[in-house]
């Protein structure tokens, strides 16, 4: 939909509704409005919505994407976790009969029960939001590790973690967060959005990171806490060998030497870093330790 000076999300009406709710911005929050509805619009397109598909939103603000999505979207489902934020979400999205807005920690909130309360059975649901920087990997993970029947998460965020996200092995910014969500999700950064375009204006750029759910994981692992332990403890130091880090990682269960000899009999120069182990290395080597740590136990 073309722009129109009745957009939220124009510097005039941001300013005009700031105003006259006296709303003062908490850092705190990680509030930071977005003045330009060409931006959001290319959000929401990302997402591919269509008339009859649901959307969940976290931390709506002044409600400037919510509009977006609510042109385009059959319901929108809002988190706003900021009590002073609802009166003007109450009357910036009054002509949207169709979001609903809950006053919610989402972090806190039985996603599973409120998507099966709001939106219709075997609903298209996507999540688009500009998510509060403060804490966007914990909602990340939240939105993957729960198995929601969510399609995709259009989400907006740092830059620098979107990229980290999304990157491959063999990159100096690939890490166990790059793997956690790339298990759950096919990751992409869609485009960059530039710090002018938000009041008031963040210290860093942001990008749109697309994550389209699964059907199943790419790969096989035995047991999903300890894989995700594994890979973990193998970025904690990053400039030391994959063989240091794993040796501190099972210090308790098994010798130095140990984890040398699994490492080399399964193919795995002990000398590499993690960065430059693919998932699906991680994924085999972790099923090997697992067995011999259950093997240790017994």
């Amino acid at each position: 939909m073309t722009s129109t000076n009745k957009d939220i999300a124009t510097p005039k009406r941001t300013q005009e509704i700031l105003k006259k709710y006296k709303f003062s911005v908490k850092k705190s929050l990680g509030q930071n409005f977005l003045i330009d509805p060409n931006v959001l619009s290319n959000i929401v397109r990302a997402a591919g919505l269509t008339e009859d598909s649901g959307v969940i939103e976290i931390g709506p603000g002044i409600g400037a994407l919510t509009e977006q999505s609510a042109r385009s979207a059959e319901r929108v489902l809002a988190f706003e976790i900021d009590q002073r934020l609802l009166p003007i979400l109450k009357d910036t999205l009054s002509p949207y009969p169709h979001v609903e807005i809950v006053h919610k920690d989402v972090l806190k909130a039985n996603l599973l029960q409120e998507v099966q309360r709001y939106f219709k059975p075997n609903q298209d649901i996507a999540v688009v939001a500009n998510l509060p920087y403060y804490v966007t990997t914990p909602i990340l993970m939240k939105l993957l590790e729960e198995k929601l029947p969510i399609r995709v998460i259009v989400v907006m965020l740092q830059k620098e973690v979107a990229e980290r996200i999304a990157a491959s092995p063999g990159s100096k910014i690939y890490g166990s967060l790059s793997i956690a969500a790339q298990y759950y999700a096919k990751a992409e950064t869609v485009f960059t959005v530039p710090k002018t375009v938000f009041v008031p204006q963040p210290n860093v750029d942001s990008a749109i990171l697309r994550l389209t759910r699964r059907e199943k994981p790419p790969v096989d692992v035995i047991n999903e806490d300890f894989f995700f332990e594994f890979v973990q403890s193998s970025f904690v130091q990053r400039r030391k060998t994959v063989l240091n880090n794993l040796s501190v990682f099972f210090e308790e269960k098994l010798d130095k030497s140990d984890v040398a000899t699994i490492l080399e009999e399964n193919g795995m120069d002990p000398k590499r870093r993690a960065e430059s182990i693919s998932m699906e290395e991680f994924a085999f080597l972790s099923n090997e330790f697992f067995h011999q740590v259950k093997a240790t136990e017994k």
